[in-house]
């Protein structure tokens, strides 16, 4: 019988770390790490788009993840992306990932090429066959990707006894919906985007997955509370709180990774560095973005923490 409550709550989306050389900072990895457990959430998703997979080698993932899994001991639920543009890495880190006892692997479909369906489910279960003894977890994010979760893929999917549910980053809450109801109870959705959280987690979504989770833990973490409570109007609240700081974080030049790291620096104290390019570096309007973002953050929480 496989565990899916260790899978049901908070799980923000990892940041990659670096150091004053552009480097992956094993530091600033494992500083992040006791962050994530100071802050109480269920667990962390590592080397996605907010870890900067698609600009990280496979030897920089590997790293990430041994040290946030010999920093965590067991504290947090730890999913790890593996998807890489060729088949052959994507295992090697799914075996990487299940070598080191990570809770779930997931990955995106295989980008660029459009490819078939069949070539896709081909893709997902070459992963899994890597790591036998791990769960699976399917990430639908198209607008980035370019390929749909179809239904017709999703059913398919489910063939594979280790797959557990999807991690769901579309915008259209309906899908989470259809996903949920197709799948049923041995399944989990995680929604994915942060805007529409409160949305996500009651139309089906059991746990969620989040890019900005980490500049605001504690802000998500009551939403989740609210929303057990059946506070939805409290939980409303503290969402439309919350995407005014995620705008306001998205109006910079640089990257909005870069922005998350700059307000984790004020708030925090913590210092991940900066974002790798390609991805748009912060310049000085940016910084006095993130200090306004960081301002909104904590007076988020002393409305709503109290």
């Amino acid at each position: 019988m496989r565990d899916l409550e260790k899978y049901k709550g908070i799980i923000p989306a990892f940041y990659a770390c670096y150091d004053s050389d552009g480097n992956v900072s094993a530091d600033g990895v494992r500083a992040l790490t006791d962050y994530y457990i100071e802050k109480g959430v269920k667990g962390v998703y590592v080397n996605g788009s907010s870890g900067e997979c698609i600009y990280q080698s496979v030897e920089e993932k590997k790293l990430v993840l041994e040290n946030i899994t010999a920093q965590a001991k067991g504290r947090l639920t730890v999913i790890a992306h593996v998807a890489c543009n060729n088949t052959k890495d994507s295992m090697e880190l799914a075996a990487h990932a299940q070598s080191l006892h990570a809770d779930a692997i997931a990955a995106i479909p295989p980008i660029y090429f459009h490819l078939p369906e069949h070539a896709i489910a081909q893709y997902w279960n070459d992963i899994s066959d890597a790591a036998p003894d791990t769960d699976f977890i399917i990430y639908n994010i198209p607008q980035l990707a370019g390929v749909s979760l179809t239904m017709s893929l999703f059913a398919k999917m489910r063939e594979n006894p280790r797959v557990i549910g999807v991690k769901n980053s579309s915008m259209p809450v309906q899908d989470i919906q259809m996903f949920k109801q197709a799948a049923g109870d041995s399944y989990l959705i995680f929604n994915g985007p942060d805007e529409q959280f409160i949305s996500g987690r009651v139309i089906g979504a059991e746990g969620a997955i989040g890019g900005t989770y980490g500049a605001m833990p504690e802000l998500f973490l009551k939403m989740d509370e609210c929303i057990k409570a059946g506070e939805l109007e409290q939980a409303r609240k503290i969402q439309y709180c919350v995407n005014e700081i995620i705008y306001k974080m998205c109006t910079a030049h640089g990257n909005l990774y870069g922005v998350i790291k700059e307000v984790l620096k004020i708030n925090e104290d913590l210092d991940l560095g900066g974002v790798r390019k390609p991805l748009p570096a912060l310049n000085e309007d940016d910084l006095l973005i993130a200090g306004q973002a960081a301002a909104m953050i904590r007076a988020a929480k002393e409305v709503y923490l109290r």
